[in-house]
């Protein structure tokens, strides 16, 4: 941060203004509102200056508060876990639906991150049983304080490979974020994301589709008579996904949300 700013506490307009104008130089399209964040969030000036600063190198705003808003819950997310997007609320929302139609439900969040999907899911659609994993340990500790006060039980490993056998038939909910950006287009992506966020919460492979083409491929043997595996693609992506769900013993659909940007694939077991 420019020391210029030189405040020593933020009480008057103009130290404000000072901060907006200096997110707003590095970039920071909703300035406003983050230094409206930030200020809310430091406890001291130094504080703040020291976050205003970390936020103009280009660390995410989340990781700098250290939590995100996500289905209207504030949701931890530490540094170098994977930020949950805006869209994701989609695939939150049409998992929780799924899994309010019935008692007693059984849902488990694949390549959760710090969990927010799988909280959500729990919030909103209440009596579910929640089990969640990811592979990086960083996230696996975030959403194991995330998912504590829902009785989440988080796994590390690779997608189903750490869930207890006796799930397999049994799970009604699937939801799996799993990447999906082309391998090629990571690079392309902003700081925020390929310099912060891990890799391997972002990296889909050629196509951005090996990780779902995995989920598709097996999902069918975990989930119950009836049940639904939802995942999040990307527009151009929704013909493969699709084909990869029926390849798997699927009845797939598409759902979008034109005012998130948002496209989630689906496939249903049959009873």
């Amino acid at each position: 941060m420019d020391p210029a700013i030189g405040w020593t506490a933020v009480d008057t307009a103009s130290d404000l203004a000072a901060i907006v104008r200096t997110l707003r130089a590095a970039g920071c399209v909703f300035a406003e509102d983050e230094a409206a964040l930030l200020v809310a969030a430091a406890g001291t000036p130094e504080a703040l200056a020291a976050m205003v600063a970390r936020r103009v190198d280009g660390f995410p705003l989340e990781h700098i508060l250290g939590w995100v808003e996500f289905c209207g819950l504030r949701v931890e997310v530490d540094p170098d876990v994977f930020v949950p997007r805006r869209r994701t609320e989609l695939l939150a929302r049409r998992a929780a639906a799924v899994a309010a139609r019935a008692r007693e439900v059984t849902v488990v969040d694949l390549a959760c991150g710090c969990g927010a999907v799988g909280l959500a899911v729990a919030r909103l659609a209440r009596d579910v049983t929640l089990y969640a994993v990811d592979i990086q340990p960083a996230a696996v500790a975030c959403a194991r304080r995330n998912l504590r006060p829902v009785g989440g039980s988080v796994h590390e490993g690779d997608l189903f490979d750490p869930l207890p056998v006796d799930l397999r038939g049994r799970v009604d909910v699937l939801v799996a974020n799993v990447p999906y950006v082309p391998s090629d287009a990571v690079d392309t992506m902003p700081p925020e994301a390929r310099v912060h966020e891990p890799r391997v919460a972002l990296d889909g492979g050629t196509d951005g589709l090996d990780v779902l083409r995995r989920v598709a491929g097996t999902a069918r043997d975990w989930l119950a008579p009836g049940g639904y595996v939802l995942m999040e693609v990307g527009e151009d992506q929704i013909g493969t996904a699709l084909a990869a769900l029926a390849a798997g013993g699927l009845d797939p659909a598409v759902d979008r949300d034109d005012d998130l940007a948002a496209t989630i694939v689906t496939g249903h077991s049959p009873q």
